[in-house]
């Protein structure tokens, strides 16, 4: 009856508010039963979870796997699919002019299912001598909302970054996150911003552009445009957007993840809406090196097994408005991660150097995508 029985595991699934022993059955790349007791009978292929956590396939909702053309790219399949994460979003790789090579070369061949925010930047993120947006004229609405609605199957929305001199020249300022608002609005998507040291006087100005189903990545950065005002306080300009439904993400990256700001963050009762790793070629192999590792820092600060598992699933399905994934109701996609709880002692490192030991770690350990094992 069934491709694939996964038996005897505990299954958390925020979005069926689950987390009990249960049997979850595939066939056809979909998930075709969840029950207390399933026969191995019924299934050609059967998998023993006993003492392990079966959760839907985990979303990562910002990676950079435009592999051998951005200097940021990573090859998707070895980082996202055989740690877990069966579904991820590359956050502005690309842009117009290269995204055709993107959808060809990696989108349409890998084994992760991959979605892209488009760099508002026709260029992309090709060069770590030059960045995308210090002329302006790499910022074109038009080219864009080509694009888009050429790709509307994989493009999710438009992604700017906003860091000055770097990325942003003083000529542009945040003119970029206003071209960047005027397309998205045009094709109706959201965007995602990277805020750290903008040519702003604060946060205050970026959020003022931005509203329900957008995502600030990179929350919880030690830089000038942060979510913290000069007390270490949560500026009201943060509260507001959060409750207007902006999705504050975490982003970890190369540095954009610091222990003391998250602290102050969670002491006020501020948390993420998604856990994502930013993963790319300048912190594969340290300090992200996943997003299990990303999630096993918030197991570390507190946050319970059900809000972290929700945080990489269900979550960030919803942010990109995807109700087949990030769950395994009967009928979702068959995307699963089985994993282990790790007790022990863990090296955290956030992206000051700063490191604090964790007691426990999330490890995947077999993953399911479309109903088999990967």
């Amino acid at each position: 009856m069934y491709d694939l029985l996964i038996h005897g595991a505990t299954l958390i699934d925020p979005e069926q508010g689950i987390h009990a022993r249960r049997d979850v059955a595939f066939a056809n790349a979909r998930v075709a039963a969840v029950e207390q007791n399933i026969a191995t009978s019924q299934s050609s292929e059967v998998i023993d979870g006993t003492g392990q956590l079966l959760t839907p396939g985990w979303i990562d909702l910002h990676v950079h796997v435009f592999d051998s053309v951005s200097h940021y790219g990573i090859p998707p399949d070895p980082n996202c699919i055989a740690k877990g994460v069966t579904t991820a979003v590359d956050a502005g790789s690309s842009g117009a002019d290269t995204f055709p090579g993107f959808r060809k070369y990696v989108l349409e061949v890998s084994d992760t299912r991959l979605y892209a925010l488009l760099n508002i930047s026709t260029q992309g993120m090709l060069s770590p001598e030059l960045g995308e947006l210090q002329d302006i004229r790499w910022a074109n609405v038009d080219r864009t909302l080509q694009t888009i609605e050429a790709n509307r199957d994989l493009i999710l929305g438009v992604k700017v970054r906003l860091t000055r001199n770097t990325l942003c020249s003083k000529a542009s300022g945040i003119r970029p996150l206003h071209l960047a608002r005027e397309a998205a609005d045009a094709a109706g998507l959201p965007i995602m911003v990277h805020p750290q040291a903008a040519w702003a006087d604060s946060i205050d100005d970026i959020l003022a552009v931005m509203g329900e189903r957008d995502i600030m990545t990179h929350s919880f950065h030690g830089s000038e445009c942060g979510i913290l005002d000069e007390h270490g306080r949560i500026r009201d300009s943060v509260w507001a957007a959060d409750e207007r439904g902006v999705v504050f993400d975490v982003g970890h990256g190369a540095g954009s993840f610091h222990w003391n700001v998250v602290d102050a963050a969670l002491e006020q009762g501020f948390l993420p809406r998604t856990i994502s790793s930013d993963l790319h070629a300048y912190n594969v192999e340290g300090p992200v090196y996943d997003l299990a590792t990303t999630a096993s820092k918030f197991l570390h600060l507190g946050l319970s097994l059900e809000d972290v598992i929700a945080k990489v699933t269900s979550v960030p399905a919803e942010a990109i408005v995807n109700d087949e994934i990030g769950t395994l109701k009967v009928g979702a996609w068959g995307d699963a991660t089985l994993l282990t709880l790790e007790q022990g002692a863990f090296a955290l490192e956030d992206s000051k150097g700063q490191v604090r030991t964790g007691d426990q770690r999330l490890v995947p350990v077999t993953v399911i995508k479309g109903g088999r094992v990967y």
